[in-house]
């Protein structure tokens, strides 16, 4: 079971793998993507077409419990799915449901698991294997594994770090838990933290924020859900910015304005260096094109 990109790793391994027999595909259903809102198929579903494996896009999963019964599976593997399982599903495999989670649980319950170590500035994040319960990631660890942080990370760096590492140790993290080799362990709730499903909105930036967490929330929030600031009410977005902070308090909260060549805006506390942004109706720009044909001199 699993929807985007994120899933694709994991489920090559799954398909490369001789022991494993893979009797069925859960994705979401295809939807309207981009201007012309063409209806697309998710990454999950074309690559199980490519290799000929049986598809199935519920609009409600707990609506297949009969099909899932049918299916007869030892083990379910979930992978950004984006979908609750409910109990009644995850008890039908004998060997339970296993989750791929982007996140060193108990930290980072939740969607945003990915964003969330760019945005807090963690020097760490990684990947965990859990057995699933009916509740949010609260299930038992099978295994994790992790990657070091510089601080210069954006969110696709750390997408496609997971992924990998997720889909490396997931082949012996099933065998060994079929071989009851690993005995599960319990989360510690007292450690856990949450993050929310992100809206468009929470890409807006409050500029009263240091440079420093504007950096990262740049960072972590692109492309999706974008960062921007507003010039009368018109979205101008903040698509790159650079990672050196700019010490500079001489400008109004939100100003616009160049410091030896560089494009800068002015933050609660130093400035933040401009490298790619995009004004309403146009294509992005650099900032030496955005500073020659605009007017735009403060962000709110």
């Amino acid at each position: 079971m699993g929807t985007p990109e994120f899933s694709l790793p994991g489920l090559r391994a799954l398909i490369a793998e001789k022991d494993f027999e893979i009797v069925g595909v859960f994705t979401q259903a295809d939807k309207p993507v981009g201007r012309e809102q063409a209806i697309t198929p998710p990454p999950v579903k074309i690559l199980a077409l490519e290799n000929n494996l049986p598809i199935f896009q519920p609009e409600k999963i707990k609506e297949s419990l009969g099909t899932i019964k049918k299916l007869s599976p030892d083990l379910i593997v979930v992978i950004a799915y984006g979908k609750i399982i409910p109990q009644n599903i995850l008890d039908v495999p004998t060997y339970g449901c296993l989750n791929v989670h982007a996140s060193l649980l108990p930290k980072y319950r939740g969607a945003a698991c990915l964003n969330a170590p760019i945005l807090n500035g963690d020097s760490e994040t990684g990947v965990t294997i859990m057995k699933m319960e009916a509740s949010l990631d609260t299930g038992p660890i099978l295994r994790q594994a992790t990657i070091k942080l510089e601080g210069k990370e954006k969110l696709v760096d750390i997408h496609d770090a997971l992924a990998t590492l997720g889909a490396e140790i997931l082949i012996p993290t099933l065998k060994d838990f079929i071989a009851g080799k690993i005995k599960p362990q319990i989360q510690d709730d007292s450690q856990a933290s949450y993050v929310k499903t992100l809206r468009k909105e929470d890409g807006k930036i409050n500029w009263q924020k240091s440079a420093t967490e504007i950096e990262r929330m740049v960072r972590a929030f692109n492309p999706w859900p974008g960062t921007y600031g507003l010039d009368q009410g018109k979205i101008v977005k903040i698509i790159s910015v650079d990672s050196n902070i700019l010490l500079s308090n001489n400008h109004e909260i939100g100003e616009i304005f160049l410091n030896n060549g560089r494009l800068a805006i002015q933050c609660g506390q130093d400035a933040l260096v401009i490298l790619k942004l995009q004004t309403a109706g146009k294509k992005i720009m650099t900032s030496e094109e955005f500073w020659r044909g605009n007017k735009i001199k403060s962000l709110s």
